[in-house]
């Protein structure tokens, strides 16, 4: 596969610009996929890199390994003790509120093939705390099935715990799930996105990471610009919302003749 987009290189820490649809390491999960993170990178660098945190398959944006275990647990501490900062962006169906806070206990997702083993199934919900705030919002003239046009919004979303696929999860329990999402998302929304522009993925990027450097503890912020499918899809919302304005220019124009 083509290589990574790298972020941030130093001689203990590097950060890169994970494409969707790529996995972080191998796993139970996918045994017949044999490109992930891990492998393209440490073939990319010449040498071995150690995973600090993860993002879903689906998920493109920030993500940061340490070049050696001493960098890596220092990272992974941060982690750990949540004194990072992660913020993502999502597309997602429906008019959201302004802001918004989801403060809503989650369990791990209990997976039989990927955890042979009992873990998590009998396990009680953790807390899960997600903040959003609504950027953009999109009319556009198409159906996906009962209304006759279809309404969008672009959230900066901000994970204050990091539960498995927290973001998504929680944006679906409030009705507004991410477009592209398969097992948490609306398919008649997905596919009509698909069909009508071509676009297939999730609609969720981590967009920027604020860590402490492992050696000298600045701070950095790491930020990573979204794919040509996603930006697409921003400009698909802004063109829904010119089309809207226009038409309630127009109908606002036609009351006042009446």
């Amino acid at each position: 596969m083509n290589e990574l987009e790298i972020l941030y290189l130093d001689d203990k820490c590097v950060a890169v610009n994970k494409p969707p649809d790529l996995l972080v390491h191998r796993s139970f999960v996918a045994t017949r996929e044999r490109e992930n993170v891990v492998r393209t990178l440490g073939r990319q660098l010449g040498q071995r890199v150690f995973t600090v945190h993860r993002l879903d398959r689906a998920t493109s944006g920030v993500l940061i390994f340490g070049l050696n275990s001493d960098a890596a647990r220092v990272l992974t501490t941060q982690f750990e003790r949540r004194e990072v900062a992660k913020t993502y962006h999502a597309i997602v169906r429906g008019y959201t509120d302004d802001t918004g806070t989801i403060d809503m206990p989650l369990k791990e997702p209990y997976d039989r093939i990927a955890t042979p083993v009992e873990t998590a199934a009998d396990k009680p919900a953790k807390a899960a705390i997600t903040e959003f705030e609504t950027l953009a919002r999109s009319e556009l003239p198409i159906s996906a099935g009962k209304y006759p046009t279809s309404r969008f919004s672009f959230l900066r979303v901000t994970p204050r715990t990091g539960r498995r696929h927290q973001i998504r999860r929680h944006l679906k329990h409030i009705a507004h799930p991410i477009i592209g999402d398969i097992k948490h998302g609306d398919n008649r929304v997905n596919q009509l996105i698909e069909t009508e522009f071509g676009i297939r993925r999730l609609m969720l990027v981590a967009s920027e990471l604020q860590v402490s450097h492992p050696s000298t503890g600045e701070a950095m912020v790491l930020s990573a610009l979204a794919g040509e499918d996603f930006q697409s899809a921003r400009q698909l919302l802004q063109l829904g919302a010119t089309l809207s304005a226009e038409r309630l220019t127009r109908e606002r124009t036609t009351d006042q003749r009446e």
